[in-house]
């Protein structure tokens, strides 16, 4: 069981960020937020899938006025991604972001931080403060790679006491690279450093295909000490398959509880007693996509195991609610751990299939 770092608890409209609240998922709309009607589609297509909080980008006066109007046409709350200007800052909270995003490495004047901190005391809402590796650095004078993760702790930090002395403290952290190891240490550095909420993210991670890989590494490596309170994985594709990664990421941690059935499946070898007509590996490979097909329509946690022989099967069994186990010529079926029918391996799908529908 994973013992979560305790934080401070942040309130972004009606969600909770932080101490024990379930982590949140987030992501970003991908189109034009001047195009209202595919940003709310987009909006309430993340909210279905499973996210919490949705961000937008309001890089000109055109963006904050067409965000007052998406926040009106949509439930989740909204973060408004604010870069540069202290301008797109208020008039978002303005416009009703339940949450802004403001990047230390281009929003630098005091006073320009002191209007928005004004701003969104008077609106009770919450703030990220985000800080991108690629947004610190002076690329004329470069930061050696080395002395990265120092320099994006010190520029946080002296943020940080802005906004405590000016007593606003509804604050997130973030700290992100598109570096594995970086992202790893530079969260470690400030979650022993602050104790406000953060949020996880390997920034920049790729394709969906590619980004899988090292977003598991660097946010599964956080989540199992305990850090991270709301993550977003950062990909070129799609914004659904952002929240489709992240339940993947969490699940297996019991971060998240998923209403999604299970399938555990034999990796096969020598012993696979599947199908002898033909390799036996591709016989259970072909059960198992069948199974998976019949689960896509059944909406309930259920864990189903696809075994291959007699060494894991029943004890991959005992952990099921329905599996199946083959053996030379036949197969068997279990519930809840007990043997219940020993069927033909001709008749195994159809016997399965029974026996998942009747749960489901």
């Amino acid at each position: 069981m994973i013992k979560r770092r305790k934080t401070s608890t942040v309130t972004a409209g009606a969600v909770k960020i932080g101490s024990n609240y379930p982590i949140i998922i987030q992501s970003m709309v991908k189109v034009s937020t001047t195009d209202i009607s595919a940003c709310v589609k987009q909006i309430n297509a993340l909210a279905a899938a499973g996210a919490k909080l949705v961000r937008i980008a309001i890089p000109t006066a055109k963006d904050s006025i067409a965000f007052a109007k998406i926040v009106q046409k949509v439930k989740i709350p909204l973060i408004a991604d604010i870069h540069f200007s202290a301008e797109r800052a208020i008039e978002a909270i303005e416009a009703g972001a339940a949450k802004i995003r403001l990047n230390p490495g281009n929003i630098k004047d005091r006073n320009d931080i002191n209007r928005i901190i004004d701003c969104a005391k008077a609106h009770k809402i919450a703030i990220r403060l985000g800080i991108n590796e690629a947004s610190i650095r002076n690329l004329l004078r470069d930061t050696a790679q080395g002395q990265r993760t120092p320099l994006m702790i010190k520029e946080m930090a002296g943020y940080i006491r802005l906004f405590e002395k000016r007593g606003f403290n509804n604050i997130v952290l973030s700290v992100k690279s598109s570096d594995v190891a970086r992202t790893i240490e530079s969260n470690i550095a400030i979650a022993e450093k602050f104790d406000y909420p953060i949020h996880l993210g390997l920034t920049h991670a790729g394709l969906a295909e590619d980004a899988i890989v090292p977003a598991s590494i660097a946010l599964g490596n956080l989540l199992w000490q305990g850090i991270g309170d709301t993550i977003r994985i950062s990909i070129a594709g799609e914004p659904v398959q952002e929240v489709e990664i992240a339940k993947k990421i969490l699940e297996p941690l019991s971060l998240y509880k998923s209403n999604e059935p299970q399938l555990v499946v034999c990796p096969t070898c020598g012993r696979c007693q599947w199908d002898q007509s033909r390799a036996q590996s591709r016989g259970l490979i072909k059960f198992a996509q069948q199974t998976k097909k019949l689960l896509a329509g059944i909406h309930k946690p259920i864990r189903v195991a696809v075994m291959g022989c007699i060494v894991n099967g029943p004890g991959e069994a005992a952990d099921a609610d329905i599996a199946v186990c083959a053996a030379a010529d036949k197969g068997f079926i279990y519930k809840k751990g007990k043997k219940i029918a020993t069927v033909k391996q001709s008749q195994l799908f159809v016997a399965l299939k029974k026996e998942i529908e009747k749960i489901g």
